[in-house]
């Protein structure tokens, strides 16, 4: 394999007395989903927001390619690095269109390797159909469906090719249907240019899409490797499997 996308090294951050991340450390592969699971309070959402410059660290680093060290950076440059984040609860300008949010995602034309208005739109026309909002793309973003939002917001993010792609519990509150669909388009974005990485509460969706997975516990690594696995170690099963 080649150089990891993130290389997050003896990584610790502490909130006054408590240790959210103690010494934490992991690889995220380019062309692999890379799920991180556990329960609440493991330090998931933490990492996240590590990685995207939002929380400081207190020790250890987090790099990109193997060059950038992302705990000297901030979150601007964090971005425009080519690591972007989709939260949790879905968040689009619900007074545009579909399409319009998708351009918004795209950064300068400079900045996204994109020359003419044409290069643009054929980005915005390629992130529309790869997330199936293409019939959508006239609607206001405010009257799609609870799991179109979620695509939308996907898209976003994804409209600026992204090197590293962070998926806060994408099918949070979706329907069997949608979360089957979320599941396709999670596997249509595997690309060898670019590492996913997924937190998620609904294992049966992780063991569909992750092609690693780590389980965090009291901000440390208690396990890593394939779901299928994940669901046998004794150690995942007694402190949050079996719960």
């Amino acid at each position: 394999m080649g150089t990891p996308a993130i290389v997050v090294s003896g990584l610790t951050v502490q909130f006054g007395s408590f240790r959210a991340l103690d010494g934490l450390s992991l690889a995220v592969e380019y062309g692999q989903i890379h799920a991180l699971i556990g329960p609440n309070g493991a330090g998931k959402t933490t990492l996240l927001d590590a990685i995207s410059g939002i929380t400081r660290s207190s020790g250890g680093s987090i790099s990109l390619n193997g060059l950038t060290e992302l705990t000297r950076c901030n979150e601007v440059d964090i971005a425009l690095s080519g690591i972007r984040r989709k939260f949790q609860k879905p968040s689009v300008f619900e007074a545009l269109s579909v399409r319009d949010n998708i351009a918004l995602g795209i950064p300068s034309a400079r900045q996204a390797g994109l020359v003419g208005q044409s290069a643009i739109d054929q980005r915005i026309e390629a992130t529309l159909d790869v997330i199936g909002l293409a019939e959508q793309s006239a609607r206001l973003a405010g009257e799609l469906a609870h799991g179109q939002k979620q695509w939308l917001e996907i898209g976003i993010v994804l409209a600026s090719d992204p090197k590293v792609l962070m998926l806060d519990e994408p099918v949070a509150g979706l329907t069997d249907e949608e979360t089957e669909r979320t599941g396709v388009l999670l596997r249509k974005l595997k690309h060898p240019a670019r590492a996913i990485i997924l937190v998620e509460h609904d294992m049966d969706f992780v063991e569909q899409v992750a092609d690693r997975v780590t389980v965090l516990h009291e901000g440390k690594t208690l396990f890593e490797g394939s779901m299928k696995n994940a669901r046998l170690d004794p150690g995942v099963i007694d402190v949050y499997l079996g719960r």
